[in-house]
């Protein structure tokens, strides 16, 4: 059983509600403080942020998957993201009260959301290595690479702004791949 897997069993009895959402409907804009963790049963989701003129995808959520507006969650701040269901979800909620609870409860669960954190910050830094430092072309590899499932489930569109690199960028090389 990995990491996420552990995490999710420990939290079977915490979950507060089941959600479903439409396409394209949001569960956090800019400014709100919402420090609930939600877990994707189904669907697809986004992560972005809105500049004077663009969007930029900074993650996805997909099935067996955890998803959080970070900033707010963390810190119990306003976020500067939205999330929003790129295709109908089903989404399992709790409360960061409650998730804290299950956390807490246990030398071992503290471990788990310690191990995550790590490999979530490391995950970030290879990202911001990876736009900085690579090509277009490497960063499709890598990302291919590492979750092949995400041009299954998630539109190219969304995929070539989470990589910094046009819709038509991204087709050509997918094209020669």
């Amino acid at each position: 059983m990995n990491l996420l897997e552990q995490l999710y069993a420990a939290l079977l009895p915490f979950w507060e509600q089941e959600i479903d959402l439409k396409r394209n409907e949001f569960i956090t804009v800019p400014g709100d403080v919402n420090t609930n963790m939600y877990f994707v049963v189904d669907g697809s989701l986004r992560v972005f942020v809105e500049s004077d003129v663009e969007e930029h995808t900074i993650r996805f959520g997909y099935k067996n998957s955890f998803i959080t507006a970070l900033d707010s969650f963390l810190k119990d701040i306003p976020t500067v993201f939205y999330i929003q269901a790129i295709k109908k979800c089903k989404l399992k909620v709790i409360s960061k009260e409650n998730y804290l609870k299950c956390i807490n409860a246990s030398k071992e669960n503290q471990q788990i959301w310690q191990t995550l954190l790590q490999e979530f910050v490391y995950q970030q830094i290879e990202r911001e290595n990876d736009l900085i430092i690579n090509s277009p072309q490497k960063r499709f590899e890598r990302v291919f690479k590492r979750s092949p499932q995400l041009f299954q489930e998630i539109p190219q569109k969304y995929i070539a702004s989470y990589l910094r690199m046009t819709p038509e960028t991204l087709s050509r090389i997918i094209k020669k791949y």
